[in-house]
């Protein structure tokens, strides 16, 4: 009898734990869940679509920067120093072929300097990245920047110059580098919410917010050498530096990537109609669907 007493004493104590948890801690009901997320809302500052949709992307940005001699061989002058070459469009719409005949012979006792600053996004996490090919065009050596400032020659591996767009891939790249989410323009509509991610005037990653202005948009450069169709329009701040770069939905897709600007002065700075050309047309620059 005497060895059953703990047995018992033990039973009745966990017996009164379970009735005082039933009788202490009642069950939740949908009142009390829909009191605690107001709690949160009213309580707590969540963070913007915006800010949201640029972080999605914030560590598939880069930079890109093109290297030239430093000083041009007695066979004719180069470009000068400009970020992207160009403020309002694309500067070698004709190819990378184009782009060297404008370009200065190469002088090997010459150091370089970077000629082009302009931006490109991950597409794989090897080292892949699209960009603008007016960027790239006619450089001597390519850079990239990466999230963590890690930087990495860059060699060209595909163009698509009727859309003026470039595929470059980086001869290294972080452990931890994220390719971006590309998405479809398929249900793209004017008014849509979009933000521009880049490196405007070399600063950067630098955001910008605005809306889908149009869609199917035609653009002819300055220069008038080469019309670009079927573009996105937006009226997210762009300016040189900007090209290369990705415009990105509320959903943190990539659905364009940021092509040129227009106007109409001689100030060739932004002035709220900005092209980018289509994830769709990426597609051809890669040689597959993005998708």
């Amino acid at each position: 009898m005497r060895g059953l007493l703990p047995v018992l004493v033990a039973l009745a104590v966990v017996g009164g734990y379970h009735a005082w948890r039933q009788t202490s801690v009642p069950a939740l009901t949908q009142d009390d869940i829909d009191a605690a997320v107001l709690h949160t809302v009213q309580n707590k500052v969540l963070p913007a679509q915006t800010a949201r949709a640029a972080e999605a992307v914030r560590r598939s940005v880069v930079r890109v920067r093109g290297f030239h001699d430093a000083k041009p061989s007695p066979a004719g002058p180069g470009p000068g120093p400009s970020q992207d070459r160009k403020a309002g469009a694309p500067r070698a719409p004709g190819g990378d072929e184009a782009a060297r005949r404008k370009s200065p012979p190469i002088d090997p006792a010459q150091p370089d300097r970077d000629t082009h600053v302009g931006s490109g996004v991950v597409i794989v996490d090897t080292g892949i990245i699209l960009t603008n090919l007016h960027v790239v065009a006619g450089a001597r050596r390519l850079v990239v920047t990466f999230f963590d400032g890690q930087e990495s020659e860059a060699d060209v591996v595909g163009v698509q110059p009727d859309n003026d767009l470039a595929v470059i891939r980086a001869r290294t790249v972080p452990d931890d580098l994220p390719a971006a989410t590309l998405g479809s323009t398929r249900g793209l509509q004017p008014g849509d919410a979009v933000v521009a991610v880049g490196f405007p005037f070399g600063i950067g990653p630098s955001v910008s917010a605005g809306v889908v202005s149009g869609l199917n948009r035609e653009f002819r450069s300055p220069e008038g050498e080469r019309q670009l169709s079927g573009l996105i329009q937006f009226d997210a701040a762009a300016n040189p530096g900007n090209s290369g770069g990705p415009l990105v939905t509320m959903a943190g897709d990539v659905v364009g990537i940021v092509t040129a600007i227009l106007n109409p002065t001689e100030a060739r700075t932004f002035i709220g109609i900005g092209f980018a050309a289509t994830i769709e047309s990426a597609g051809q620059a890669v040689g597959t669907s993005p998708f």
